[in-house]
Parts: C-alpha cells; sequence; structure tokens
C-alpha cells in the first residue's frame, strides 16, 4: 500500500501514482482522461468543466489499495462572478440585510471620490488595515447640521497616525475639506462621521514597505437607535489592558476592547472597566470614566497610559460652570483608587457616542443612592447644550 512516507522525498505536487475515479458528481465523459490525483485517501480540488467550477471531495485510490470507501460528498458547487454580478450581489445583500444604522456616504482615496451607494463602500483586502491592523481611526459628531469638535478629533486623529507611522496622503486641510464635503454628499444632519488613516494597500505582507500610497477612508453614519441616558451597570474587566503605547493612540486594533464590552454584557453589564497595571482606574472599553466624590468632587483618571478623550476632555472644561454654581466643589483629574470609585456618589462614563452615561451598579457595589445623580445629569444638559449652540471653537457647519 502506498504510504505517506513513501512520497516525502519530493514536493507533493510532484508525487502521482495511478489512480481511478470511483464517483463523481458530473458527467464523467467531460472529465479529462489525464486527470492526475496526488496523495492517498481523500483529496479535495476544484475542476472547470465547460466553464463551470466545481469544488468536490473525491476518494481515491492506487493499484494497492484495497477497502476504500465509494462514498462521494459534493463540497460546493462556487460560482465564477463577473464584476457586475459582484455588485448586484452586494446590492442585494444590504437590500436584505437591515440592521440599526444607516450608511449615507463614504469617502475613499483609493477610487478618489464619495459614494453613496453602501454597497460600493468597501476597501481592498490587501489593504494593511484589513490584515495587519495597520490603521488609526477617529469621529466626530454630526448635530442639527454641524459637526461637534471636528478639529479637536483630527488633531487626536494625526497624532494616532504619527504615532503608528502612517504618512498623511494629503494635507491637514485638505483632509478636513474631504471629512466636511462626505457629510455634506451624505444629507445627514444627525448622525455621526468615522474616518481611518491607513498605511494603504499593496500585498500581504508584514512590512508595509510594499504599500505605495497611504489611504484616507471616512463613511456617514446615520443611527437609528434613540438615545438612552438611563443608568447603567459596569463590570470589572479581566481582559488586560493595552500597554500604554497602544492604548493611547487610537488605532484599529480593537479586539481587547471588543472581548472587554462582550465580558460585560454576558455579565448583564453595559460596559467593563479597566485597571491599570497599578491597580487604578483606567478607562471603558471606548469611553472615559468619572467620578463625583464623596467631598463633591470631579474625578477624572490621568490621560497619560488611556485615551485622551475629546468628550472628556470638553466635559472637564464644561464642569467648570458647576463649580462655579457651587454644584461641584472642585475638579480633580490624577490616580482614582477601585476603593474611592465604587464608594463615589456618582459614577458615569463620557464619550462621543454616549455622551454621559450615569453608572448605577459597579459589580456589586451600588452607586450612591443607586440612581441618576444631579451632576451627571447636569453634565449631559451641558454637553448637549454645547453641541446645539456652543462656540465656533467645537462646531462646524456643514454647507449642504
Amino acid at each position: 500500500m502506498a504510504t505517506l512516507s513513501s512520497f516525502l522525498h519530493k514536493p507533493i505536487s510532484d508525487s502521482s501514482f495511478n489512480a481511478k475515479i470511483l464517483c463523481s458528481t458530473f458527467d464523467s465523459s467531460l472529465v479529462r482522461p489525464n486527470l492526475a490525483f496526488q496523495g492517498v485517501g481523500f483529496r479535495s480540488f476544484r475542476l472547470r468543466i465547460k466553464g463551470k467550477s466545481f469544488q468536490d471531495t473525491w476518494v481515491v485510490q492506487n493499484s494497492d489499495q484495497t477497502g476504500v470507501s465509494n462514498e462521494c460528498t459534493n463540497i460546493s458547487d462556487v460560482p465564477l462572478l463577473s464584476s457586475s454580478e459582484v455588485i448586484e450581489r452586494l446590492k442585494a445583500y444590504r437590500v436584505n440585510r437591515k440592521g440599526k444604522q444607516n450608511y449615507l456616504a463614504m469617502y475613499s482615496s483609493v477610487f478618489g471620490g464619495i459614494t453613496t451607494d453602501p454597497a460600493t463602500m468597501i476597501i481592498p483586502m490587501d489593504d494593511h488595515m484589513v490584515h495587519r491592523g495597520h490603521g488609526v481611526f477617529d469621529t466626530a459628531a454630526i448635530m442639527d447640521g454641524y459637526l461637534y469638535e471636528l478639529d479637536q478629533h483630527i488633531d487626536r486623529f494625526l497624532s494616532s497616525a504619527s504615532m503608528a507611522k502612517i504618512s498623511l496622503p494629503f494635507e491637514r486641510e485638505h483632509i478636513r475639506s474631504i471629512l466636511i464635503q462626505t457629510v455634506s454628499a451624505s444629507k445627514c444632519r444627525q448622525g455621526s462621521l468615522r474616518y481611518w488613516l491607513s498605511v494603504g494597500p499593496g500585498d500581504f505582507q508584514l512590512s508595509p514597505s510594499g504599500c505605495h500610497q497611504s489611504s484616507l477612508y471616512a463613511i456617514v453614519i446615520q443611527d437609528l437607535t434613540p438615545p438612552d441616558h438611563k443608568g447603567i451597570k459596569v463590570v470589572t474587566s479581566t481582559i488586560p489592558i493595552k500597554s500604554p503605547q497602544f492604548a493611547t493612540m487610537k488605532n484599529v486594533n480593537y479586539l481587547p476592547n471588543v472581548l472587554s464590552k462582550m465580558e460585560a454584557e454576558e455579565k448583564g453589564g453595559f460596559a467593563a472597566i479597566w485597571l491599570d497595571d497599578d491597580g487604578y482606574i483606567a478607562e471603558g472599553p471606548n469611553m472615559n470614566v468619572a467620578f463625583v466624590s464623596k467631598e463633591n468632587e470631579l474625578l477624572m483618571p490621568y490621560f497619560d497610559k488611556i485615551l485622551s478623550g475629546c468628550t472628556a476632555k470638553r466635559v472637564l472644561a464644561l464642569a467648570d460652570g458647576l463649580v462655579k454654581k457651587g454644584i461641584l466643589a472642585g475638579i480633580r483629574v490624577g490616580n482614582v483608587t477601585v476603593e474611592e470609585g465604587k464608594r463615589a456618589k456618582e459614577m458615569m462614563l463620557i464619550g462621543s457616542g454616549i455622551l454621559v452615561r450615569p453608572v448605577l451598579q459597579w459589580d456589586e457595589q451600588v452607586i450612591g443612592e443607586g440612581k441618576e445623580g444631579p451632576v451627571a445629569l447636569a453634565l449631559l444638559d451641558l454637553i448637549l447644550g454645547d453641541m446645539k449652540t456652543g462656540p465656533v471653537s467645537v462646531r462646524v457647519p456643514v454647507p449642504y
């Protein structure tokens, strides 16, 4: 009987032996008589017969083999599609797939323009952001036809790109103009803009040396889920926190963030809270965290080991008004212990997607009185007001 070891002295592609077809799912008269099979036992291969592609598992045997099963299993019949057929199927996929978000416009520097057809909102597979995670991103909220804190987010965006060693495809002002034009083309007046910088497409190697040009992508998202500012539960994450080098840049390597979010949901929570290597409170999976202490101070962890949240920094600035009104005794950014956090009067999550979300319970510990606190609600009102009527430094009009 033929054995595997008898074929190892040369490449498998050169190791042929006489075989016979025991069964077939198509007309044997169409199979070329000189078809050769390599290896022994079950083999999977693809044939093209009269323009049609087949992938089958065959049972083959040489003259010395006995007792081989006569069963044959057809795995799939995969069509070879034209580009127009691919587009048609992508359109049908989008029509049949209803989600909680609408994608209204996308810009890609790869094709050099904006599309409003969700079926064409795609990026190349050989883009290193796809298969190597070599990319950064950021976002900006769209409120009443204005982009909120666009410039602040772009500054962080470009800083992240520098840290990730991604060169810019355009100057900053050109990037800014593209983002505004993409929102304009979308006609969206309430939603969000998300954008990415990638080292670009080129190959499937690890090094980006084969990438000819960095890429810019942007998409306008209309969220169909109504805003929810009710109090939530959080848990302590057991997923290791990212090192400061990667946590301080907004890169696309979000697997730890995703697993942390999933862990919270599995435990009946909304989000999981990370602790840093020294045991101090760090951040949530995609939001910052803040507290109101027993002394009525607004507490927020340092940004040196975590992402510098644009919304969190804006909240700190707006909170100064609450200090002047006597609602807060002060504001402190520094190390916050778990004990200090759990015995706080109030706890809240802060981010561009959730704005300000009160936390009522952390693990088994009820926070404060177990209801939405006055400071969290006041900060939510302040940030919403800022988005609607704030200064020109945080509101960029979109020319529709």
